[in-house]
């Protein structure tokens, strides 16, 4: 028998300095989501999450608060696994770095490293930022702070234990070369070379100014460093140091998930550690952007926290996992607001998956009372198109999935609602009632019934509610048991009874959204107005030569040009004006591809006002003629016109 395939995937293990906000939650949805996607497709899957307890910030704010570091801790954490039962996340293990195996495994891992002589006593004399819990060198420091947080660092002069960090930084490098899937995404992968390349310091692995941490086996009045400490939990959680069969079975692990800000952790101390022990490195590190509030990142001190149990009691848990998931682009910066939200829930799931369950059941009702009916004739040209794309969706889902493209792969599943719901337009299930034609109609409902049973499976492991409400509506039972093969065409067993019931996303209709005024949104949603096509564009009115010269026209050239996720008709450009690079958000998709438009030299209005659309900035306005017939053209000049040059 062959062996499963096996996935080990693992978020950081969170700080409990506080409670948790939205950009946690899309780390650990993220994990959970490829968890069960894998699960699905058959493979032996172990997903560790966790919380990361020790260090000199959790001792200082245990004794403001005048609680020992274990009881501030002990709430927080419980705070965690709350959010995670409530976001529906199903891990397999939770480590605590309180935990006594963890440590006994960090100790143990201090200890091999010491005896290969990696680890040596010296004195450190520096500086570290408490908040982020980091040694910085003089020249790494932003005017005289912390590169990471911003925030003022502390002169630190102790006796210390340090790990010979740069025995190994040529062996490292050539790691990398060779493994380029070993930091992903690319960008992220060029700037941890570059840092290597830049020199690196033998780390300090103990400190001796607090006590709250694990103490150093071989240094009394020593505690181990807490990144040190908690890099480890990775192998605690498979049973080391003992040659458990989890460490057997999943070591190295597949998958490390991380935000951006600790790559050089995961991606240059970690790997260090781990030869060092002489065990194999992680298959691939991923360093995921932020998840932004109004494109900035979410600080509690900026006030700009969403938190995501308040965003669970008034939406539901699946349209957050659902919008975490779709609207970023895996590996880039995404943006969060309430309006985008609410947008993306009553488009993609209200309007099209919801609207196509409730619509596909009441006209069953109608006309097989309820009963799945078998598919009897002749299949059209429109048929063998639904039942293709359908039948080829599970395997590009996975390979999408495999391939980290999590975005991808739910824009690929609701290309098929989307070709479900046009081919109820196109198939007119209503005509063909009308004139009798039974087995044509009973064809077409049982396509699109199957359609759904399929959609169903695919998206149970993103959205898993969402996926059991289908099935349950469908007459169906145990999606729960049910894997990739089950997502085959044609499995939908004629003459089950199904069971419509309520919409399973109604609309959230809303007077007005925080960002700006917002008429109520109608059944089909629009695209936002861009400034290429104003609402009230005035004909006919004289204006002075004043009132032309408050635009600033220039030139800018084009250096980017892209889709905006989920906005068919408009494209994101980067464009040079001169003295700057910005960004311009244009409803021009349906006019231009975007390659059509890199190297143009166009004019934009520049001391626009900028705004958001689709969460997207807009830092000015490019300037298109069109007829009125509908076409249009953006307006360019030649290259001998240099970017920046001023339109009198």
């Amino acid at each position: 028998m062959t062996a499963k395939e096996r996935f080990y995937v693992t978020t950081p293990i969170y700080y409990p300095s506080d409670n948790l906000h939205i950009g946690h939650a899309y780390t650990t949805t993220v994990a959970d989501s490829l968890a069960r996607w894998h699960r699905f497709a058959g493979r032996d899957v172990y997903f560790v999450t966790g919380s990361d307890e020790h260090g000199q910030k959790i001792q200082r704010a245990a004794e403001a608060k005048g609680i020992t570091p274990k009881e501030y801790v002990d709430v927080i954490v419980a705070s965690f696994k709350h959010l995670w039962e409530k976001l529906n996340i199903k891990y397999d293990d939770f480590v605590r770095t309180t935990d006594e195996r963890h440590h006994k495994a960090v100790q143990a891992v201090f200890q091999k490293i010491y005896e290969r002589g990696d680890i040596y006593k010296s004195a450190y004399e520096g500086w570290y930022c408490t908040p982020c819990e980091t040694f910085w060198l003089e020249n790494r420091l932003v005017e005289g702070k912390c590169p990471d947080c911003n925030r003022p660092v502390e002169w630190v002069k102790e006796e210390s234990y340090f790990f010979r960090l740069s025995k190994y930084a040529d062996r490292l490098l050539k790691y990398i070369e060779e493994h380029p899937e070993f930091i992903r995404p690319e960008s992220r992968r060029n700037e941890m070379v570059n840092f290597i390349k830049s020199g690196l310091e033998d780390l300090c692995v103990s400190r001796t100014t607090f006590d709250w941490g694990i103490p150093v086996p071989v240094g009394e009045g020593h505690v181990i460093y807490v990144w040190f400490d908690a890099l480890t939990n990775y192998l605690t959680a498979l049973g080391y140091p003992e040659a458990t069969e989890k460490m057997e079975k999943y070591w190295p692990a597949d998958l490390h998930l991380v935000g951006k800000e600790i790559m050089r952790f995961h991606t240059i101390v970690w790997p260090i550690m781990l030869m060092a022990l002489d065990l194999p490195l992680p298959k691939t590190v991923f360093g995921h952007g932020w998840l932004l509030f109004d494109s900035e990142k979410m600080s509690k001190s900026k006030g700009n926290v969403v938190d995501p149990l308040v965003l669970i009691d008034e939406f539901g848990v699946d349209p957050i996992r659902y919008f975490l998931l779709r609207e970023i682009s895996f590996g880039q910066d995404g943006n969060f607001s309430r309006r985008a939200l609410i947008e993306r829930t009553n488009a993609d799931l209200a309007n099209d998956l919801g609207n196509l369950l409730n619509r596909t059941l009441s006209m069953l009702n109608r006309y097989f009372d309820g009963v799945v009916p078998a598919p009897a004739a002749q299949p059209t040209e429109l048929d063998q198109d639904l039942v293709a794309y359908a039948s080829g969706l599970p395997q590009k889902v996975d390979a999408l999935i495999k391939d980290l493209k999590i975005n991808e792969a739910l824009a690929s599943i609701w290309k098929l609602v989307g070709k479900a719901n046009k081919y109820v337009d196109e198939r007119a299930p209503w005509n063909l009632a009308k004139q009798e034609q039974r087995d044509e109609l009973g064809t077409v409902m049982y396509n699109l019934l199957e359609t759904l049973r399929i959609v169903g499976l695919l998206v149970k492991s993103f959205i898993p509610e969402t996926g059991a409400k289908i099935w349950a509506q469908l007459g169906l039972e145990d999606i729960a048991g049910k894997n990739l093969d089950d997502a085959a065409w044609g499995l939908l067993t004629p003459g089950i009874q199904t069971r419509k019931g309520d919409p399973i996303f109604p609309r959230i209709e809303v007077e007005k959204e925080e960002e700006q005024p917002v008429q109520k949104q109608q059944v089909k949603r629009e695209e936002p107005k861009t400034a290429q096509t104003p609402a009230d564009s005035p004909e006919g009115v004289l204006i002075g030569i004043e009132d032309f010269l408050k635009c600033e026209l220039v030139i800018a050239q084009v250096l980017e040009a892209e889709p905006v996720q989920g906005a068919d008709r408009l494209l994101k450009l980067q464009v040079d004006v001169g003295d700057e690079k910005r960004q311009i958000v244009a409803g021009i998709a349906q006019h231009y591809k975007p390659e059509e438009l890199v190297g143009r030299r166009i004019v934009v209005v520049k001391n626009l006002k900028p705004a958001k659309l689709r969460g997207e900035l807009s830092q000015g306005m490019l300037l298109a003629a069109s007829t009125p017939d509908g076409k249009l053209e953006v307006v360019s000049v030649s290259d001998a016109i240099p970017a920046g040059s001023r339109v009198k």
